[in-house]
């Protein structure tokens, strides 16, 4: 890994580092910036820093104007992480633990990952830690198994029935009351069956014989077990279309989790954007804070033997005394903002070490295309169109839904038993909703209000973002005049800064003018940085509003001024 700074046009280079000084450098990166590597996991990927054990110098040429002179820069990197390893190379998912909540997560796989990253690195990257976007990945996958299991409504229902019983009976059963009406019919029968003739001596009572045969009590007792199976079938040959509508639905679902991803990537692709290049912009700021110090350190000694000889008074003395300690507090000052800026880029891709920007800042001198052009590609492609278009397909499946209401439902049902001798049902149903439940009526007014909210959604939508489209277009033009318009003042202040520093070694000037120089120099130089990042987050904001935030990346590549990075591969 090397530690430079990148090739810039010498324009650039010559007024963005004019005085640039090795303490500065060693001071702004060694010890505030810089953090050790550590291997770690994390909760989608398991993390690793790539970087092994390294000492770079760095040397730096700096020209002024005329190129009167030339400042040879030595930078002594401290060894960060002895010895990194290798790192276990694992196949196939396993379950992983994040750095930052340390809770497990299933279904993960590792991944190595350098501390130096490229903005499209790191955008790779984001898409494989992000757990929103795996998350929507989650919610997506759901989606489309709900509708696939929709797909099987009208199918034929196939289904085997298994029964197996034992049973025990224990009663006692009191036959006495048909004891007597049997007796009693015997009688009874016997006198209207016999014709009548004369008596005849000692004929039997037939109904106490046969009362005789018959107990007043029965106990019964019986067990046992039994055991039967069947298959049926129910099959819905017409539905009125109402399986189709519910698939319909939950496709329309679908499409608007889809889109809601899609939304969700955007921002945080802009989101990446925003905090790598706040990164730079406050690496360059420290960078720029301790160039200044060291600036005034110089310019303290001189102001100290100046007084020495008695050429500035102790008031002239003090002042060069105060400029160097409030040039110390605002570098410390710069450094902590720096690493608080690479730790929230450390947090997005989930590492728990810094993560190293090696992409510039930037700003490119061509024109933008014309605004109706953006505007097109928004109308185009954002995925907030896209989710309304999705709201309008779930409306119109819902209404024709409501549409089934009093349709008939056709069915083809059968059942029978697998047995010796089986016995069998097969019939078709037909049913109609002829009152109750959902009023047919209401529910189509309700999804022709949703169809027509969509329809007005639309149009709402579109507005916002052609207006948007149109503020990120100006913001972005307005960065880039920004920016050339700061070039002549970084050259006035570099200008003036040398003449004071002349000044200063001739008697000419005070050590508080040349603070007031270095102060100056450093207000054009951090204002310029800051444009160009104003230029970067206003161009990723237009991107983001036409739909194409990857489009960022070819802007990038076509830049033709850079500004330094600390960083490079």
């Amino acid at each position: 890994m090397k530690f430079a700074l990148s090739t810039l046009s010498t324009a650039v280079m010559t007024i963005t580092f004019m005085g640039l000084a090795a303490p500065a450098l060693a001071s702004a990166t060694d010890h505030n910036i810089e953090s050790p590597n550590e291997v770690t996991a994390v909760a989608v990927t398991q993390i690793i820093d790539a970087d092994t054990q390294y000492s770079t110098q760095s040397s730096i040429q700096d020209s002024a104007q005329n190129n009167a002179h030339k400042n040879e820069i030595q930078n002594k990197r401290s060894t960060i992480d002895t010895d990194m390893g290798q790192a276990e190379q694992k196949t196939g998912l396993t379950t992983l633990i994040d750095p930052i909540t340390h809770k497990s997560i299933d279904n993960s796989y590792p991944l190595a990952v350098s501390s130096l990253l490229s903005l499209e690195q790191a955008q790779n990257i984001l898409l494989q830690v992000s757990p929103k976007l795996a998350a929507n990945q989650a919610a997506i996958a759901a989606s489309e198994y709900q509708t696939d299991a929709l797909k099987t409504l009208d199918n034929p229902l196939v289904f085997a029935q298994l029964s197996a019983n034992a049973y025990n009976l224990d009663a006692d059963l009191d036959l006495s009351s048909l004891k007597n009406g049997i007796v009693n019919d015997v009688n009874n029968g016997i006198d209207n069956v016999i014709p009548p003739i004369p008596p005849l001596p000692d004929l039997p009572n037939f109904g106490e014989l046969v009362g005789e045969r018959i107990p007043d009590s029965y106990e019964l007792k019986r067990s046992g077990s039994t055991a039967g199976a069947g298959l049926g079938v129910v099959w819905p040959i017409y539905t009125a279309g109402r399986t189709n509508a519910l698939t319909g639905a939950s496709n329309a679902r679908t499409q608007e989790a889809v889109a809601d991803s899609l939304l969700d990537k955007n921002e945080l692709y802009n989101t990446l954007i925003e905090r790598y290049f706040k990164a730079q912009l406050a690496i360059i700021a420290a960078y720029l804070r301790e160039d200044a110090y060291d600036t005034l350190q110089q310019t303290d000694h001189m102001a100290q033997r100046l007084f020495e000889e008695g050429f500035i008074s102790r008031v002239d003395r003090l002042e060069a005394q105060s400029a160097l300690a409030d040039a110390k507090s605002e570098s410390v000052n710069a450094n902590n903002d720096a690493r608080l800026a690479m730790m929230a880029l450390q947090r997005l891709l989930r590492t728990d070490y810094r993560i190293k920007p090696t992409t510039p800042l930037f700003v490119s001198s061509r024109p933008l295309p014309d605004v109706n052009y953006f505007q097109n590609l928004s109308l185009t492609n954002h995925p907030g169109l896209q989710k309304v278009a999705a709201k309008r397909a779930q409306a119109e499946q819902l209404h024709a839904l409501s549409d089934t209401g009093h349709k008939p439902t056709v069915m083809l049902y059968g059942y029978g038993q697998i047995e010796k001798d089986p016995s069998w049902v097969a019939g078709i149903s037909a049913s109609w909703k002829l009152w109750g439940g959902l009023d047919k009526n209401a529910s189509l007014a309700s999804s022709n209000a949703k169809i027509r909210q969509a329809d007005l959604s639309e149009i709402e939508v579109s507005d916002n973002l052609l207006l948007l489209v149109e503020k990120n277009w100006h913001d972005v033009n307005n960065a880039q005049s920004r920016y050339q318009a700061l070039q002549s003042n970084v050259d006035l202040a570099a200008e003036v800064l040398r003449l004071r520093q002349l000044g200063l070694q001739e008697g000419v000037n005070t050590p508080i003018e040349v603070v007031q120089a270095q102060t100056q120099s450093l207000k054009a130089r951090t204002e310029q940085a800051q444009a160009a990042n104003s230029y970067v987050q206003s161009l990723a904001a237009l991107m983001q509003s036409c739909g194409t935030p990857l489009a960022f990346n070819a802007y990038l590549n076509a830049a033709d001024i850079r500004l330094p990075t600390l960083y490079t591969e």
